[in-house]
């Protein structure tokens, strides 16, 4: 049921691992900072940003990932080079973690990949992303390559095939973009674009198939889903209520074959990460059930949080 045919890629982003058999490494979170809404904004976002606050989501995430064995990265959004800058050096300075940059618009999401590039921030970095809705997409490959990108996602997606079929289509136009222009890559990641809460299940289906036939570490962005129902279920049952609904989506996704989950706001992170944390926990005693084998990640969850039962299944044979 869990072993996916053929050879898992391992990416290393920043010394997190990322991919593998389902089971070998956690589910890596990455939670926004600075994006739209965000509280560390008090005013106007020109007018700056709450540096206590900020620096409190980045530790409050470090700690958590110590704890739970979930390993945290920050999805850096900003609209502009000159915000990247800012948002890149404060990321950098406070914050161990894995970053990547994250913008709608080309031009800002290129500098920012060539200020990290400037500041040697490379291997820290993935750049977020490459979509087959671009429609300069060569050129941002070939301008990603000369700036010496080492780590890519990919958001895979067909309009016309809504299926998990078409994350494998539009998977493939971004491999074949990538091999026109000649560029290479040192990781691969594949976001394989959520619709919906209970549609992200067919990124979980297309993950398994995406890494069946490439190998590639696979994601989605659950709070995507889960986001679109705030204000609705929250008029049914509250912040609480929409909460666990959220906890869910994420929980479910890190079990069903994802390698990286795209966790919604860092502010967020107290409730996402332990679920995760479980969720993996969960996933790893499934896959030893099958086949004898514990995690690789000597800090996987299954490890820190429930070291007495690992002792007990050892046992079991």
């Amino acid at each position: 049921m869990f072993k996916i045919g053929g050879e898992q890629k391992v990416c290393e982003v920043g010394g997190v691992k990322v991919g593998g058999q389902p089971g070998e490494y956690p589910c890596v979170c990455v939670s926004s900072i600075f994006q739209k809404g965000d509280k560390v904004f008090t005013g106007k976002r020109k007018e700056g940003f709450d540096e206590d606050r900020a620096r409190n989501l980045l530790k409050t995430q470090e700690r958590l990932s110590e704890e739970t064995g979930v390993p945290g990265m920050a999805d850096i959004v900003a609209n502009t080079g000159a915000e990247f800058k800012t948002f890149i050096d404060f990321v950098s300075e406070n914050s161990s973690m894995p970053f990547c940059v994250d913008a709608w618009v080309l031009k800002p999401k290129l500098e920012g990949a060539a200020y990290c590039a400037e500041k040697g921030l490379l291997d820290r970095m993935f750049y977020n992303s490459l979509t087959v809705w671009e429609k300069d997409l060569e050129t941002e490959i070939k301008e990603i390559a000369n700036i010496g990108v080492k780590h890519v996602l990919l958001v895979s997606f067909d309009d016309t095939d809504m299926m998990p079929s078409g994350r494998i289509t539009g998977t493939q136009k971004l491999l074949d973009a990538i091999d026109k222009v000649g560029a290479s890559f040192e990781s691969i990641i594949v976001d394989t674009c959520v619709m919906n809460g209970p549609a992200t299940a067919f990124c979980g289906i297309a993950n398994r198939m995406i890494k069946e036939k490439w190998g590639f570490p696979a994601a989605s962005a659950p709070s995507n889903g889960s986001y679109m129902d705030l204000k609705r279920f929250k008029d049914m049952w509250e912040f609480k209520g929409w909460s666990a609904t959220d906890s869910a989506l994420e929980s479910l996704s890190a079990f069903f074959y994802h390698d990286m989950i795209f966790s919604g706001p860092m502010a967020g992170a107290t409730r996402i990460m332990p679920a995760v944390a479980e969720a993996e926990a969960f996933l790893a005693t499934a896959v030893y059930a099958e086949n004898r084998t514990l995690p690789k990640d000597p800090n996987h969850p299954l490890f820190k949080l429930f070291p007495d039962f690992v002792e007990q299944i050892k046992q079991m044979g």
